[in-house]
């Protein structure tokens, strides 16, 4: 069956990016497609050192922080979301330390994210979210991800727990955008 890995950069592990999250993972195994949520909270990512040694080291980072299992799921899955939450109108550092080291871990390894489908998803409270979803469009590109759109940008409004789910257009947003992806999925895979 085809996966999808779903990576939550947010430090609450129940606050709006889970929320969106969870829904977009719903959406991806009712559209016939599995999909694990994975959170980075509790984790400290550190970032890339640029340092050539995963693959020298076994095919693993040799910053040892948790992020090595993670990245073996994604190399076997078919669909990567990254989900970010904007935090002084930018991604959180620790997600971008994580996309940064996933994508020189994939170049190194025979470029497995060439081809996956998937994207971002990004909720904050007001301003910031375009120039998030810009900087985690810039890495899937760059991964030379297949990126699926929706009916508008993946982008949620909501602060305090509980918010994003009451901006009825974003939420709907996710769900088309998590249908597409494994749409998607299903007929290039």
């Amino acid at each position: 069956m085809h996966k999808v890995i779903i990576i939550s950069g947010s430090p609450r592990k129940d606050g709006n990016t889970m929320d969106l999250l969870h829904i977009a993972a719903e959406e991806i195994k009712q559209a016939g497609c599995d999909a694990e949520v994975i959170s980075l909270a509790g984790k400290e990512i550190k970032g890339c050192i640029a340092c050539p040694n995963c693959c020298a080291n076994q095919g693993r980072c040799i910053l040892d922080d948790g992020a090595n299992e993670i990245f073996d799921k994604i190399a076997h899955a078919d669909g990567l979301i990254i989900g970010a939450p904007v935090y002084f109108g930018t991604a959180r550092g620790d997600i971008m330390n994580f996309v940064q080291r996933l994508g020189m871990y994939s170049a190194r390894h025979d470029g497995f994210l060439k081809g996956m489908v998937g994207g971002p998803v990004v909720v904050g409270r007001r301003g910031g979210h375009t120039a998030t979803i810009q900087e985690l469009l810039m890495f899937s590109f760059i991964c030379g991800m297949t990126v699926c759109g929706s009916n508008y940008w993946n982008i949620v409004y909501g602060r305090n727990k509980g918010d994003a789910l009451q901006d009825e257009e974003g939420v709907a947003t996710i769900r088309q955008f998590a249908r597409n992806v494994a749409d998607t999925i299903k007929k290039t895979r």
